[in-house]
């Protein structure tokens, strides 16, 4: 029992090894002035990072597998998905390719990142599988996937792997240090979007909202400023107006109205229902696209 045991235990020892060994082929160090993470090569001369962990305007090297060392430039970021493209000067990595089977709670995972080049890994499990999210900063995240596991700060923005060692994703810190997998479905959508234009659009009011309480027991979002060129302007909002519903839907939170100006929402009219000097006043607003910068 115990040499079958012991057999048992190498083989999956060995199993492991093999999978970050694998992966850490497309895996590289990402270094800024004040910040060290982990990437993967997404397409050719192209890497994949976290954005939360990329400081602005920052100069950027990659630290290839080896040791060897790149510049990079920033071609595109976007915070809601947390999620950065670099182009690489000359050689690169091969490109990873993401496995889109379905993830399971309680399978083995491994978390791979690269220390200036050397792999790093920690294993875990798939401690939550869920349906698609929408992040705090207003991302359409393909799945929520977490993992119960103890990750270096320098691996984030590294590679997600599964029992088979095939990559699902990037291994990011959500609150409490959380590790939260953005799926490779999401990183191939958003990525694309910033290699053709260097961001993701994202709806725009042209509104400073500030939560409100509203008679009997609601919420209400008071307009506490306005873009006099962009959307809200255009459809006569006015500072002091409390923004009620929009499109039927009571404002709980000014957070939940943020959320709803996606990718998706740019172009399309969104129904206000205001009070304006204690009167109902309706408005329809053409939800713009939020300003670069």
């Amino acid at each position: 029992m115990a040499d079958t045991m012991s057999s048992s235990l190498e083989q999956l020892s060995a199993a492991m090894a093999d999978a970050v060994a694998a992966a850490s082929a497309s895996v590289v160090a990402v270094h800024t002035g004040r910040s060290r993470a982990s990437g993967f090569a997404w397409r050719e001369g192209l890497v994949v990072t976290c954005e939360e962990a990329l400081p602005d305007d920052a100069d950027v090297t990659v630290c290839l597998p080896g040791g060897a060392s790149a510049r990079a430039t920033l071609v595109g970021r976007d915070a809601g998905t947390d999620i950065a493209l670099l182009r690489i000067d000359g050689a690169a990595p091969s490109p990873i390719a993401f496995d889109a089977a379905p993830v399971r709670v309680a399978s083995m995972a491994l978390a791979v990142g690269s220390l200036a080049g050397t792999p790093v890994a920690a294993a875990g499990v798939v401690s939550l599988a869920a349906p698609a999210w929408r992040s705090l900063r207003g991302g359409d995240i393909d799945a929520r996937i977490e993992l119960g596991l103890t990750m270096r700060r320098i691996a984030e923005g590294g590679l997600a792997l599964d029992a088979q060692g095939r990559a699902i994703g990037m291994s990011v810190f959500g609150p409490r240090r959380r590790v939260l997998v953005i799926p490779g479905a999401t990183i191939d959508r958003v990525a694309a979007q910033l290699a053709a234009h260097g961001r993701v659009p994202r709806g725009y009011l042209g509104l400073g909202l500030q939560p409100v309480k509203v008679e009997p027991e609601g919420i209400g979002a008071m307009v506490m400023s306005i873009d006099r060129s962009g959307p809200a302007a255009a459809a006569g909002l006015r500072q002091g107006d409390v923004i009620v519903a929009w499109n039927g839907e009571p404002v709980r939170s000014v957070q939940m109205l943020l959320r709803a100006l996606g990718p998706a929402s740019v172009g399309t009219v969104m129904a206000l229902s205001l009070r304006r000097a204690d009167e109902p006043v309706e408005a329809q607003i053409t939800i713009g696209e939020r300003p670069a910068d």
